[in-house]
């Protein structure tokens, strides 16, 4: 118990650390990440920044998502209606519908979205996308094609005629992209997202494939 107790602590010391020296490594803390689901949301948490973009613990169909973001400051003007009926708490922003995944309340997800659109940084924009929730091959033909520098769609297969897909390991018997939140099942703790170099992609350097 006593060994167990000591690599579970060193375990943290390191997680601790190594997000340590990817916040140094950071160039701009004031960035927007648009994301389809909680992939932005855990950039943010895990660099200790603020919440600069209303899809903060949300989950968007990625055709919808795609959708939103071929005319993204467009829909951020419509107004949120709720949807009843849904297992989660959702709503309605034109013809798109966002899961409030983890609210209790439409309510209190409309009015953080509200709220967070309000810090959008337009001149440091990022989009993240992901390969499930619906996502077809021509959703990956239509991510390309939006009209964003910075962009990526995790995937879980490699597109190499996709610039903006990045193949995460570990789901390729999977028909879509596992939780790539999640940690791996290994010594040192590390996320799935973590596999993706999201520093050197908000320093706008790319993406590192």
């Amino acid at each position: 118990m006593k060994i167990e107790k000591t690599l579970k602590n060193f375990r943290e010391w390191e997680w601790s650390r190594y997000k340590k020296r990817k916040r140094k490594r950071l160039k701009t803390t004031d960035f927007t990440v648009i994301a389809s689901n909680c992939s932005g949301t855990f950039i943010y948490y895990d660099m200790e920044l603020p919440y600069l973009s209303p899809t903060i613990n949300l989950s968007i169909e990625m055709n919808d998502f795609v959708k939103l973001c071929e005319k993204l400051k467009w829909y951020l003007e419509q107004e949120m209606l709720e949807v009843k009926g849904e297992k989660n708490p959702a709503g309605m922003l034109g013809d798109i519908k966002i899961s409030f995944v983890h609210y209790n309340t439409f309510t209190e997800g409309a009015e953080k979205w509200e709220k967070r659109k309000q810090k959008i940084n337009w001149d440091n924009l990022f989009i993240i996308g992901t390969d499930k929730d619906g996502c077809t091959y021509e959703t990956l033909r239509r991510f390309e094609q939006l009209p964003y520098e910075n962009k990526v769609i995790f995937t879980h297969v490699k597109y190499p005629e996709f610039p903006s897909a990045y193949y995460i390991r570990g789901f390729e018997e999977n028909s879509e992209l596992g939780v790539i939140t999640l940690f791996k099942e290994q010594f040192l703790k590390r996320r799935y997202l973590d596999d993706f170099d999201y520093i050197r992609f908000l320093n706008g350097s790319g993406i590192r494939k």
